[in-house]
């Protein structure tokens, strides 16, 4: 279909990236269930592997199915272009990997999913790359932060876990002034809820695993390029403005323009590091996608009303939602994530660690599990798994404190849910 300022939410969720199957006429996008592709000649073959051509070779770079969730993922976050890969993790180091070498650093939140933090602050070592966390309510942190050797600022739109919402355009003016892009873990949110782009960013992350695919069955993730960063602004970038040696000398951002860094992600990226994301997985994302501004609307609907009450039950120190008048970061709900908050947030058990635990083990409804952004409500106690490795201090800059529980709300009866917690706080707080 043609995509246009006259097309909604709703209708490009459903449509982008869908067109009847060239060959069947099938409706639904199919699976493209191969691991390689017939040339149609030797000069075909050879102008695809010169990247002269756009076409499909072998499918740990490139996949019909997978390509039709990229090009929906990348309408509707407003991008240029979309890399999609095994997972949110994979996508995280796929943002990174044309932009970094030994020796060089991040400017990176201090509240982000634990698994990130980890990765960050000790698998990265192993490349020879650093993360500088900050907490980025503090923009002159953020700025004195940044030195001749940072390449990025990583944060997430709403935080995992405390749903803390952050201020994208302050943090794009400063990436901008510093001359380096700003890359948002949008996941929380999704494009529904925000279009970090709109915002400054350069470079968004998805876990398709979440709230993309809703249904618990497949992990993946996507790296979208909004197609608007100068990367021969400096040479800062040299794997997107140099000659490229494994492509005769080609130059990325002078060959491919808006495009050049997700050319490269799968030219070199995918190719190289083989974080591909299987067709299966991106077929239920897509079927996922069809529905998620249904969902996303439940999802918020749902958490503001778990959220009020848990605020005024005398058993909870504290709520951490930002869709709460309470909240210090409600303000910036309207302007950043206008149709809400999301359904991603913390509160604190009177009785502590302990009482967690024993709240966590009483709940009926929610699953306690180590994933967010499912149909079903989800608990954990990040503490004790997610934010385990982290030290106290480190939990609690992250806003996974011993004595706080994090719920991902699902789209199940409110009232169902309040029940659940409330004979479950019950036994917690004997």
């Amino acid at each position: 279909m043609t995509q246009g300022p006259t097309y909604g939410f709703d209708t490009l969720q459903i449509h982008a990236g869908a067109r009847p199957d060239p060959a069947t006429g099938a409706r639904q996008v199919p699976i493209y269930q191969t691991t390689a592709y017939v040339f149609r000649d030797a000069d075909h073959a050879a102008a695809l592997f010169n990247l002269q051509e756009v076409g499909y070779i072998y499918s740990r770079l490139t996949n019909p199915t997978v390509a039709a969730l990229q090009e929906r993922i990348a309408t509707l976050e407003g991008g240029a272009g979309a890399v999609c890969c095994s997972s949110g993790h994979a996508a995280q180091i796929m943002a990174l990997f044309p932009l970094m070498g030994p020796g060089l650093n991040i400017v990176a939140s201090s509240r982000l999913y634990g698994g990130t933090i980890t990765q960050f602050s000790q698998t990265f070592k192993r490349f020879g790359w650093s993360a500088k966390f900050v907490d980025f309510d503090d923009l002159a942190a953020v700025k004195a932060a940044i030195d001749d050797n940072t390449r990025a600022i990583f944060g997430e739109t709403i935080a995992n876990p405390g749903g803390y919402v952050t201020d994208l355009p302050a943090l794009a003016a400063i990436a901008d002034a510093a001359g380096i892009p700003l890359i948002v873990d949008n996941t929380s949110a999704t494009p529904y809820l925000c279009r970090p782009i709109e915002h400054g960013a350069t470079l968004v992350v998805h876990s398709t695993t979440k709230y993309l695919t809703g249904n618990g069955t497949v992990t993946g993730g996507c790296v979208v390029d909004s197609g608007k960063f100068n990367w021969s602004a400096s040479d800062k970038f040299p794997s997107l403005s140099a000659p490229e040696p494994a492509y005769h000398g080609l130059r990325f951002h002078e060959t491919f323009g808006s495009l050049a860094y997700t050319f490269h992600s799968i030219a070199i990226g995918l190719r190289d590091l083989g974080m591909t994301m299987n067709p299966q997985a991106a077929h239920y994302t897509l079927m996922g996608i069809e529905t998620l501004s249904l969902r996303m609307d439940k999802h918020v609907a749902n958490a503001k009303r778990v959220a009020e009450w848990l605020e005024n039950d005398p058993r909870v120190d504290y709520v951490t939602y930002a869709g709460l008048k309470s909240s210090p970061y409600n303000k910036r709900v309207g302007s950043i994530c206008p149709k809400g908050a999301g359904a991603l947030f913390t509160f604190a058990v009177k009785g502590g660690y302990k009482a967690c635990v024993k709240l966590v083990d009483s709940l009926e409804i929610f699953s306690h599990v180590a994933n967010l952004g499912d149909a079903r409500s989800l608990v954990i106690h990040s503490a004790s798994t997610t934010h385990r490795q982290l030290t106290v201090e480190q939990q609690r800059a992250a806003g996974a404190a011993p004595e706080v529980v994090r719920l991902s709300i699902g789209i199940e009866d409110a009232d169902d849910l309040i029940a659940d917690l409330d004979q479950a706080l019950a036994k917690a707080t004997a």
